[in-house]
């Protein structure tokens, strides 16, 4: 009897380990993203280009969660950007460039996530943008001064973020990042914001304000002076602060998705500020199932300058993790700005036009 008792323990403690793995989950994911193109005005010349993470931004990462009961769990997630053209990180020497956290979410009370995130410029309103909608990074407005795209400083490290239940269809979200530095000025940033989605209609707000912000003005903007700086080519300039506000919405009608966004960044930076304005807007078809053409038109202005933007794009799925994308885009600026599509370089003048197709395959 002791005997049976005995081995019944032993084999009931040699089950729990199993019981437990049997609750969590790790799924490796990713995106990759390869092309060529034609630019009109790359530098002063004309160029046909290699080019990557069009469709989709190249990305590899972990993500998993484990069953606490209750209707609790943890999570974590590590994400990691790079180019599929070249193998080079998106960030050098920062192997985790995009996310980096660990979380507890309750399906009562929300999730709450610690690392190194993305704030709700991206993660909401982003996708309301006509380059997520559309499907074309190059969409994005000039230079990303309002964080729409997944690139610096859109990565906000050391901070916390709380993500409400769905309410009704309306889900709040706030987040706030440590500048780990001691004195008065501990706070780097904070994130706000709240999405609706009922039926065919999604929408979401966000405000971001953030203290020593890096912005790409000379690479995304074509600029070589702001707030009295001499801008380096390929240089970030550092704002004193940032303040950045947003609306978005995306309606399903049929075959069609019509969508609109507007974002006002406030910049303050050697005792001066500036405003960046950028409207877009635009319209998806599914011609097919498999085919969906669509077309979107932005307008981005800043320090007395303008850019004007517009894109085609056709996308045609192979299955759901393949898809094949061909887009011509055209962007004016006015006012002795250069036209500068987003990831492609400036030109040496007021036109760009740039041709683009690839393959993305995700995983």
């Amino acid at each position: 009897m002791k005997r049976t008792m005995v081995w019944s323990l032993v084999l009931s403690g040699l089950a729990l380990p199993t019981l437990a793995l049997a609750q969590s989950n790790v799924t490796l994911y990713g995106s990759l993203d390869a092309g060529v193109g034609y630019v009109s005005n790359l530098r002063g010349n004309s160029a046909f280009i290699a080019e990557q993470g069009t469709y989709r931004a190249d990305h590899w990462g972990l993500r998993g969660s484990e069953d606490l009961g209750g209707g609790r769990r943890a999570l974590f997630r590590l994400e990691s950007g790079f180019s599929t053209i070249t193998g080079n990180l998106a960030s050098a020497g920062v192997l985790f460039n995009r996310e980096a956290f660990v979380g507890l979410a309750d399906a009562r009370l929300g999730t709450l996530t610690l690392g190194r995130q993305t704030d709700w410029n991206f993660e909401w309103l982003g996708r309301l943008s006509s380059a997520q909608i559309i499907g074309n990074f190059s969409v994005f407005h000039p230079g990303n001064i309002d964080g729409l795209a997944n690139t610096v400083p859109v990565e906000v490290s050391n901070a916390v973020k709380y993500r409400s239940p769905n309410l009704g269809g309306l889900t709040l979200g706030a987040m706030y990042s440590f500048s780990n530095r001691a004195g008065a000025n501990t706070t780097a940033g904070y994130s706000l914001a709240a999405k609706y989605a009922s039926g065919p209609l999604r929408a979401a707000a966000a405000y971001s304000n953030y203290n020593d912000r890096p912005l790409n003005l000379a690479g995304g903007l074509g600029l070589t002076e702001f707030a009295g700086q001499a801008l380096a080519p390929g240089s970030l300039f550092v704002a004193d602060n940032v303040k950045i506000a947003g609306a978005g919405a995306a309606y399903l009608w049929g075959r069609w998705t019509f969508h609109a966004l507007a974002t006002d960044v406030r910049i303050s930076a050697n005792q001066q500020r500036s405003s960046y304005v950028a409207l877009d807007g635009g319209a998806n078809y599914q011609l097919t199932p498999a085919d969906t053409l669509g077309a979107g038109v932005s307008s981005t202005h800043f320090a007395g300058k303008r850019w004007t933007q517009l894109s085609v794009q056709d996308v045609y799925a192979f299955s759901k993790r393949t898809q094949f994308y061909a887009s011509v885009l055209y962007e004016r600026a006015s006012a002795n700005a250069v036209a500068d599509i987003t990831g492609i370089g400036p030109a040496s003048g007021a036109n760009q036009t740039v041709v683009l197709s690839g393959i993305h395959h995700s995983f």
